[in-house]
């Protein structure tokens, strides 16, 4: 499964397709959290995928733990 270059988003995008900010990312990399990303030289880019992947495994049935 490849992953295309139409398939890559770049911080902002991927913020708006998570609904979240870009400091949101950007901590969660720093942290080691977060959706997988990809490193183009100096740039951030993000599949599609992995952001689902991501959404998928975030998802519960309990607050509890």
């Amino acid at each position: 499964m490849g992953c295309g270059m139409g398939n890559l988003l770049d911080e902002s995008e991927a913020g708006n397709y998570l609904k979240v900010g870009n400091r949101a990312l950007q901590a969660w990399r720093l942290r080691g959290e977060g959706p997988k990303f990809i490193k183009v030289g100096r740039l951030v880019r993000y599949s599609v995928d992995d952001l689902d992947r991501y959404v998928e495994s975030r998802r519960r049935q309990s607050t509890a733990g």
